[in-house]
């Protein structure tokens, strides 16, 4: 018995070492990984800001009817993204309602870009407002395609990636869609 015990402690004091330094290679590569996912999260968010910014306006003012239906669909979409982006922050439970960002929320994410991007979407009226919308628009999903691609390249966490998958898949989709409307619009 004593052989047993003495055994598992010579075992378990060779081992110890491995364990530890592979635990802490994991904690590191975790911690990378983390950093990855919180770039991702915050470039989404706000270019994802100025999209629904403009979006908000754009249901209230275009004067294109396909316009403003897209941009109903897309402040679905962003409060949607903006409301997971948010709970995977968290590690509070996972609730089916969606809490969309308020007006406040979403202006402290633009930069100072943003804002004069914003600005210039604002101040147009008739189809020169729908020409300044969608051009903003088609303008910010390309550089949310290139944040998804980006991370889609680098990124660790499975959830993460899933979401990521799924929204580069829509963005082309409206990236074409905003291609017709542009055509449309002349």
């Amino acid at each position: 018995m004593n052989r047993r015990n003495m055994l598992t402690a010579v075992v378990a004091a060779a081992t110890l070492p491995a364990i530890l330094s592979s635990t802490a290679a994991f904690a590191q590569a975790a911690s990378v990984a983390g950093d990855a996912e919180k770039k991702h999260a915050e470039d989404t968010k706000k270019v994802g800001s100025l999209s629904l910014a403009t979006s908000r306006v754009a249901a209230e003012k275009a004067s294109d009817p396909m316009v403003k239906e897209f941009a109903k669909w897309e402040i679905a979409e962003q409060e949607t993204i903006a409301d997971i982006l948010k709970s995977m922050e968290t590690d509070g439970k996972a609730e089916g309602a969606l809490k969309p960002p308020s007006q406040d929320e979403v202006e402290k994410m633009l930069d100072a870009e943003g804002k004069a991007s914003l600005e210039k979407v604002k101040a147009a009226n008739g189809a020169e407002f729908d020409k300044a919308y969608v051009a903003a628009q088609l303008d910010g999903h390309k550089k949310l395609l290139v944040i998804q691609e980006d991370y889609l390249k680098v990124g660790q966490n499975r959830e993460h990636l899933s979401v990521t998958k799924l929204a580069r898949g829509q963005i082309k989709e409206h990236v074409d869609h905003l291609d017709m409307l542009k055509s449309k619009l002349g």
